[in-house]
């Protein structure tokens, strides 16, 4: 019998792939956050989407993580038009 090399607390293939994407979303944002003209919008939006991140931080149901990324995505995004409008 093989014995496997890995810790119980190992990411599976997805997971790890999953993570990769959260924290890849999670740093556009903050990214994107730096662009914002404003000192006070910047801190409230930096403020508002690591609170976000951490009270999701424990999440493990996949289709769940799904959706909140999706949001993520579209929340970004939003975010890159209003600054793009904004610059105009």
């Amino acid at each position: 019998m093989a014995v496997s090399r890995l810790t119980p607390a190992a990411l599976s293939l997805k997971q790890f792939l999953q993570r990769r994407k959260v924290l890849g979303i999670y740093r556009n944002m903050l990214r994107t956050i730096r662009q914002v003209p404003e000192e006070g919008d910047r801190k409230y939006l930096r403020d508002w989407a690591r609170e976000e991140f951490k009270r999701n931080r424990n999440a493990t149901d996949q289709d769940a993580v799904r959706m909140m990324l999706t949001q993520a995505s579209n929340h970004l995004e939003e975010l890159r038009k209003a600054l793009a409008l904004a610059g105009s």
